[in-house]
């Protein structure tokens, strides 16, 4: 497969060399901050915490395809493998675009419930205030959700996400906090 989908920091932090672009989404999905971060946005002990997506019949996941170059494949593949090593798990899903009516098959990373980090269900104020105490060898968490959902809102992603609910209660914590 020469598709990655990104629905999380791939959107906005690819890391890796692509040949194109393309937005839209994946169907039976919904976006959840749900997983834990040990190694990027969290250390262990004080996790962050990061999105995966969780089965949802009728939903949609948008996002970013990106095709890689058959050349550069297995080292892009052996790269992402070791970035998403914290519980995800390689899918194969349908890639949608508007005004195209081919959908791609595409290469996508999925922390399945399973896992050691997976952290599950919690209210969206309680995970904004675990994301803004979060910080890991990748960054400050609340950057990760603060990009995310810039991104997010440039491709026209729906207003409901989980994502968009995490951020408000993330920005009312912070302006509590400046008071």
């Amino acid at each position: 497969m020469d598709w990655i989908f990104g629905y999380g920091s791939l959107i906005w932090r690819p890391d890796f060399p692509f040949v194109d672009r393309r937005v839209g989404w994946i169907e039976g999905w919904r976006r959840v901050f749900y997983q834990g971060s040990t190694d990027h946005r969290g250390v262990p002990g004080a996790p962050g915490r990061v999105v995966t997506l969780l089965p949802e019949p009728d939903a949609r996941v948008f996002g970013v395809s990106y095709k890689i170059d058959p050349q550069v494949r297995s080292e892009v593949l052996g790269a992402l493998d070791y970035r998403e090593k914290g519980g995800y798990a390689r899918y194969t899903e349908r890639f949608f675009q508007k005004e195209i009516s081919s959908p791609l098959d595409v290469l996508v990373y999925i922390a399945t419930t399973e896992n050691e980090n997976y952290l599950g269900h919690a209210p969206a104020n309680e995970i904004a205030a675990q994301i803004h105490a979060s910080r890991g060898p990748s960054g400050d968490n609340d950057e990760y959700l603060l990009e995310l959902a810039e991104a997010l809102r440039a491709m026209g992603a729906n207003p409901e996400d989980h994502v968009f609910e995490v951020e408000r209660a993330l920005l009312e914590l912070r302006a509590r906090s400046l008071r």
